[in-house]
C-alpha cells in the first residue's frame, strides 16, 4: 500500500500552510480528518480531493503563521 496515513505536520508540510491552520480545519470539520486513538491522520488523496473542490479556499484560516 503506497498511499500511508499522514500526520498533521506531514499534512500541514504538504499543503504549506501551519499546523494551526490545519487544527483549524479539522475543528470547523471540514477536512477530511480520521482521529487513530490521539493523533490525527489523513490520505493524501482524500486530502487532495477536498483541495480540488474548492473547499480549502472556503475555508482558509486567517492564521498563516
Amino acid at each position: 500500500m503506497s498511499d500511508r496515513w499522514l500526520s498533521v505536520e506531514e499534512i500541514a508540510e504538504y499543503l504549506g500552510v501551519s499546523k494551526d491552520s490545519v487544527y483549524a480545519w479539522i475543528s470547523k470539520k471540514e477536512m477530511p480528518a480520521h482521529r487513530v486513538g490521539r493523533f490525527w491522520k489523513f490520505q493524501r488523496l482524500d486530502v487532495d480531493a477536498w483541495v480540488k473542490s474548492g473547499a480549502a479556499d472556503e475555508s482558509k484560516s486567517t492564521d498563516e503563521s
